[in-house]
């Protein structure tokens, strides 16, 4: 399927596309013509792609989990609960961090909302 059918049936914009293959997270062959040709299965691939970036994952990030997900579940390695650990780590610490910085915010602006009264 061309570049525009692919992103027509993953609803995600050719660009971004294009940028997932030079990241290497999908590939293509090329026509004759030279027009990019994708597997029917890349549209499974980029929907998980996108569940992973919504995750909150960053690309590299993607690309080393990416063999492991595809890969029958008898086939993972521990690697993958690993790196999934630490991400859920990662994004927990973030979570903290949010959270301490609305607590500021929010008392910031009861005590500018209790100066204006």
């Amino acid at each position: 399927m061309r570049i525009g059918e692919l992103a027509v049936a993953t609803g995600v914009s050719s660009r971004s596309l294009r940028y997932y293959e030079s990241l290497g997270l999908i590939a293509s062959a090329r026509t004759a013509g030279g027009w990019r040709d994708f597997d029917a299965e890349m549209v499974e691939r980029v929907v998980r792609i996108q569940h992973l970036f919504a995750a909150g994952l960053c690309s590299s990030t993607i690309s080393d989990l990416l063999p492991c997900l595809e890969a029958p579940p008898a086939e993972r390695t521990s690697h993958l609960g690993r790196r999934l650990a630490e991400e859920v780590s990662r994004l927990e610490a973030r979570k903290r961090d949010l959270d301490r910085q609305l607590d500021v915010l929010g008392a910031l602006q009861d005590e500018a909302g209790s100066a204006v009264e």
